[in-house]
C-alpha cells in the first residue's frame, strides 16, 4: 500500500491537500465565474429580444431554439431545475436534457419532443416571476431599459451557477490529468486512446484516459452479464501484466466526498469480482478527511495525494 495504511499522516496530508485546493480555486473560480455570467447574460439578452420580452415564448420557438430551455427556466419563481420541470410538466426527464444540450431530434423521437414542449410551456409560464417581469402583467405594457437590465442580470445570474461548477469540475480533472501525463511522460510512457482496446489488453509503457474497463455487473453473480465501466486513467507498467487503474478526483469540501463513497465501492467491488486482487488508487487534492480516507482504505482503496505525485514512483517503474 502507498497511503492507505498509514493513518498516522492523513491528517497532515488533507491539511496539505486543502491548502493546495484552496489557492487553485481562489485562482480559477472567479475568472471562470465572471466569464460563464458573462456569456449567461448575453444569452439572456438575446432571450428576451427574440421573444418580444417572454411574450411569444412559445412552441415554435422552443422547437426551434430548444438550447433555450435553459434560460426560460430562470425565469421562473423559484428557478426550476431539469427534473423539476420534467416533474411537474410529467415528461421524460431525457426529452428536457436533449433540447437544453441542443440536440436534433428525428423519427418519434420528434413527436415526443413536441408533446414535451407542449405540457412544459403552462408550467413555465404559470410559474413566470412576475416581480421580475413586471412588464407582463399588463398585455400592453413595455419593459423599460432598466427593467430589461435587471432581468437580464438577475436570470444570468441564476444560470451561471448551473454552468459555473460543472465547469470548474471539468477543470479540476484536466489539471489533474495533466499533471499525470506529465509525470508519465517524463518517465517514458506513451499515452495512446484506442477505445478499442480493454484496459487490461493494453500494452506495456502505455497509458489512456477514460479508459473502458470490463467487469461484472454484479459481483456476486456473474449471470447478470459484463458491463463496461470508465476508468479517469489506466496505466500498464513497463514490467506489468495488469492495468494501474485511477480515479481522479477534487473536492471542495468535505461533504461531497462521503456522498460518492457508495459509487466507488461498487465499482472496486466490481472489479475485484472480476479480476480477483485489485485495487482501486484515487489521485486526490482537497478535503478529504480521515473518516473518507479510512472508509476507503477498509474498500480495497488506495490513494495518491495530487501535492505528492511523486508517490507513484512505487507503483509506475521508469521506461528509460
Amino acid at each position: 500500500m502507498i497511503n492507505a495504511n498509514k493513518p498516522y499522516r492523513w491528517n497532515e496530508d488533507t491539511q496539505e491537500s486543502i491548502l493546495q485546493y484552496n489557492e487553485w480555486f481562489f485562482n480559477y473560480a472567479p475568472k471562470t465565474f465572471q466569464s460563464a455570467r458573462g456569456e449567461c447574460i448575453e444569452g439572456v439578452q438575446d432571450l428576451l429580444q427574440r421573444t418580444d420580452y417572454l411574450r411569444s415564448l412559445n412552441e415554435a420557438y422552443l422547437w426551434d431554439n430548444p438550447e433555450s430551455l435553459s434560460i426560460a427556466r430562470m425565469f421562473c419563481a423559484p428557478p426550476i431545475a431539469r427534473d423539476r420541470l420534467a416533474g411537474l410538466a410529467q415528461v421524460n426527464r431525457t426529452i428536457v436534457q436533449s433540447m437544453e444540450a441542443g440536440k436534433v431530434v428525428r423519427g418519434s423521437s420528434r413527436t415526443q419532443r413536441q408533446k414535451a414542449i407542449a405540457r412544459m410551456l403552462p408550467v413555465l409560464k404559470r410559474l413566470t416571476d412576475t416581480q421580475l417581469c413586471a412588464w407582463l402583467q399588463s398585455p400592453d405594457a413595455r419593459p423599460t431599459e432598466r427593467e430589461i437590465e435587471i432581468a437580464a442580470c438577475v436570470a444570468g445570474d441564476r444560470l451561471c451557477g448551473s454552468l459555473t461548477d460543472p465547469r470548474i469540475r471539468n477543470e479540476q480533472e484536466r489539471r489533474q490529468l495533466e499533471k499525470l501525463d506529465a509525470y508519465l511522460d517524463a518517465k517514458g510512457y506513451h499515452r495512446v486512446e484506442d477505445p478499442s482496446v480493454q484496459a487490461f489488453d493494453m500494452e506495456p509503457g502505455t497509458y489512456s484516459h477514460h479508459k473502458n474497463v470490463s467487469m461484472y455487473k454484479n459481483a456476486q453473480n456473474d449471470a447478470d452479464g459484463m458491463v463496461n465501466t470508465p476508468v479517469d486513467m489506466a496505466i500498464m507498467p513497463f514490467n506489468g501484466t495488469r492495468p494501474i487503474l485511477i480515479e481522479c478526483k477534487c473536492a471542495g469540501d468535505a461533504t461531497n466526498t462521503n456522498k460518492r463513497r457508495k459509487e466507488e465501492d461498487t465499482k472496486v467491488s466490481q472489479l475485484r469480482g472480476t479480476y480477483g486482487d485489485v485495487t482501486l488508487y484515487l489521485f486526490l487534492c482537497g478535503y478529504f478527511e480521515s473518516t473518507y480516507l479510512g472508509y476507503e482504505a477498509a474498500n480495497h482503496m488506495d490513494w495518491v495525494w495530487e501535492h505528492r505525485i511523486e508517490d507513484f514512483d512505487k507503483l509506475v517503474p521508469d521506461g528509460k
